[in-house]
């Protein structure tokens, strides 16, 4: 296996005002990759960004996991392409190797996707990182928020925090996308879309 690092991503906006927002779920997620291996979120140097650099789960025959670095940019989401660029270019990672981890609208709530590339579907923080990197070839695990109700707007939808009634259930969630992430880096975007793609019953 390349000793090439992973560069995951979590989207979302900075701030408190945002933090339990459903466009934040991404930063959810690394928040929990980061605790699970100890990791510390520190400003990065050359990027808007706070990273930590760890290994995520372990290899067969117990040997640690790849190096992946985690990062959540310091900008809004709508700028999110600058910092995975520079942290890229810092590096040395190639789009094959960076892994972005956001809200996705079109899959119903506890639902877990994931994609090796392929269009943004609307979203601005996907379409500003394809356009940084100047490719759409990244992989991207999406994390189901559901469809906003009625007629509200989505963007105002996303914006808001989860319900009650999710919040109950989002620790799963994000305990669900925190596996996927770890598994495509560990074992391969094939076998974590195997087992995350199946039908739950």
């Amino acid at each position: 296996m390349s000793d090439t690092p992973w560069l995951v991503v979590g989207l979302g906006n900075p701030g408190p005002k945002y933090a339990g927002n459903r466009h934040n779920v991404g930063q959810m997620v690394l928040d929990l990759l980061a605790d699970r291996t100890a990791g510390r979120f520190a400003k990065h140097p050359r990027a808007q960004a706070v990273v930590a650099e760890t290994r995520l789960g372990t290899l067969p025959g117990g040997a640690p996991g790849p190096r992946v670095v985690l990062a959540k940019p310091a900008t809004y989401m709508n700028t999110s392409g600058g910092p995975v660029s520079a942290l890229a270019q810092y590096y040395g990672i190639d789009a094959d190797h960076v892994l972005a981890v956001h809200d996705e609208v079109d899959i119903p709530f506890d639902t877990i996707k994931l994609k090796a590339s392929g269009g943004e579907g609307g979203h601005n923080g996907l379409r500003d990182i394809s356009k940084a990197l100047g490719t759409r070839e990244y992989t991207r695990v999406r994390v189901g928020v559901g469809r906003p109700p009625g007629r509200m707007d989505t963007a105002d939808y996303v914006l808001r925090d989860f319900t009650a009634t999710e919040r109950k259930d989002l620790p799963i969630l994000v305990d669900d996308a925190a596996d996927a992430v770890e598994m495509v880096v560990t074992e391969g975007l094939l076998a974590a879309q195997g087992k995350f793609h199946a039908v739950k019953g």
